[in-house]
């Protein structure tokens, strides 16, 4: 079943431009307009086939393992895409919106909220610190990391919980599964998303605010080549070295990096009211 809803950023996924008008600073909103697909089959992913990218959102993508390896590789970056690029611009976004806040002159009330509400969401020290943690990683990174933590979409979590990276719940509050492991005898819990796009989201606050990823968000600063900033991605692994060489690969053997230029279709993107 499709269905249409705008998705906004942070708690609504909007994003905020600062543009100057009639000689004074005000705000514009705007608003992505996703689509959301259960995806119970393959043939109900829509393949990549354009760099302006339409942001369908997928839910229990099941299947890819029934397909030859070449087309389930397809189908699951065609999958996963859309809201590696859909989280992407929400955190460009909100980098943007900090940008504008520094280079007020004078803050309102709600700047400071939004700059407070930030700071503290990212363990920031200061504004300048802050637009370094608010840069994402290159798509081609993210696309590998996702390949690698899911098994390509085979994992249980990515399954049942659209969770890419395997990423760890403490918060009995919120949504969450469990493993079927356990480590030092204590359960595990994994995080659930709604969709795919949410566990990207998450993903890329823990690099931003983690002191294990210091050198990797000053190699991101730095340089938007890939290659360049695997590296500093050891320790998102116990694997560390041999982590980031399995990463190397799989860029290379699927030539990624061609999706580190791709975005989101402008058509899907309007102001809102």
């Amino acid at each position: 079943m499709r269905s249409f809803y705008t998705y906004r950023i942070a708690s609504i996924l909007t994003f905020i431009v600062l543009l100057l008008a009639t000689g004074c600073e005000r705000r514009k909103t705007y608003s992505i307009l996703t689509e959301i697909i259960k995806a119970e089959t393959p043939e109900q992913i829509l393949l990549i086939n354009s760099p302006l990218v339409k942001p369908v959102l997928y839910t229990s993508v099941t299947g890819l393992e029934k397909l030859p390896v070449r087309q389930a590789k397809m189908a699951f970056i065609s999958a996963v895409l859309p809201s590696v690029l859909v989280a992407k611009h929400q955190i460009e976004q909100r980098r943007l919106s900090i940008i504008a806040l520094k280079e007020k002159t004078l803050w309102e009330r709600e700047d400071s909220v939004l700059y407070l509400d930030m700071k503290d969401r990212y363990r920031a020290k200061d504004i300048e610190d802050l637009m370094l943690r608010l840069a994402p990683m290159p798509t081609s990174i993210v696309l590998a990391q996702a390949a690698v933590e899911s098994g390509w979409g085979k994992s249980r979590f990515f399954l049942t919980a659209n969770n890419l990276f395997g990423v760890w719940s403490y918060n009995t509050r919120e949504s969450r599964v469990a493993a079927r492991k356990t480590r030092e005898n204590k359960k595990i819990y994994l995080r659930s998303y709604p969709d795919m796009s949410q566990s990207i989201v998450d993903y890329f606050e823990i690099l931003a605010r983690s002191r294990s990823y210091k050198n990797l968000r000053k190699a991101r600063h730095e340089t938007s080549d890939p290659f360049e900033i695997l590296p500093h991605l050891k320790n998102f692994s116990e694997r560390r070295l041999m982590y980031t060489n399995q990463l190397r690969k799989v860029i290379v053997r699927n030539n990624l990096t061609r999706f580190d230029t791709y975005s989101i279709d402008p058509q899907y993107i309007v102001e809102q009211d």
